[in-house]
């Protein structure tokens, strides 16, 4: 939406702007602090926190109108930072708890789930926010909000759900004494077909699910 739009629902956009800006720079601050492995042991439940404090400031800006950017193209950023040492903390810390199973479209019928890594889908979305950020950071406010709410949709949105959707999982198995099983060799970096993909999935579904609820499917 245009600044002109913002002040006609009687929004300041500087206000509305610093408090999106303030709760993606703290994510980005806190996992980035995760990431160093100081503290392994509470890394899972501060992540889950932090993604949850995020998807709250993405919530208001998926809420929010459309937000128009002034230029008819994006201005030049400059370069990216390079996320492979965040992702390779993640890794680490993670292991063996990084890859999990996701649905990307639940609307989507006949979707298989697909492996995922944890550490993944936090380096892409800091480098999602960092991005906007920047615009910010040089006063290009319009712009980043424009950038933030785009990607929510297209991109940082749907990884952090599906992120949430994985930590809330292992603190719950965690806090109901529920252990996880072996993921049967789950691996993104295999690859596999797509009927092998749903098979190993489901296995991993089963074991994760299934089996701690007391169901088993039928043999």
């Amino acid at each position: 939406m245009s600044d002109a739009t913002l002040h006609a629902h009687g929004l300041d956009p500087d206000s509305f702007a610093v408090q999106i800006a303030d709760s993606i720079e703290s994510f980005i601050v806190a996992t980035t602090e995760v990431a160093k492995g100081d503290e392994p042991d509470s890394a899972v439940p501060f992540l889950l926190l932090e993604v949850s404090q995020l998807l709250l400031a993405g919530g208001r800006l998926g809420a929010h109108e459309d937000i128009v950017p002034e230029e008819r193209y994006e201005p030049d950023p400059g370069p990216e930072l390079d996320m492979d040492e965040l992702r390779e903390r993640f890794a680490v810390l993670l292991d063996p708890v990084d890859v999990f199973s996701e649905v990307f479209d639940p609307y989507e019928p006949r979707r298989a789930p697909v492996p995922c890594r944890i550490s993944d889908n936090l380096a892409d979305i800091v480098a999602d926010l960092r991005h906007g950020l920047t615009h910010y950071r040089a006063g290009r406010t319009t712009e980043a909000l424009w950038w933030w709410q785009f990607s929510y949709f297209s991109n940082w949105g749907p990884t952090a759900s599906a992120t949430l959707r994985a930590l809330q999982s292992l603190v719950s198995h965690v806090r109901l004494d529920q252990p996880l099983e072996a993921l049967d060799g789950l691996d993104t970096d295999e690859d596999l077909a797509e009927d092998t993909l749903a098979e190993e999935a489901g296995r991993v579904m089963a074991a994760e699910i299934l089996g701690p609820l007391g169901l088993r499917t039928a043999k």
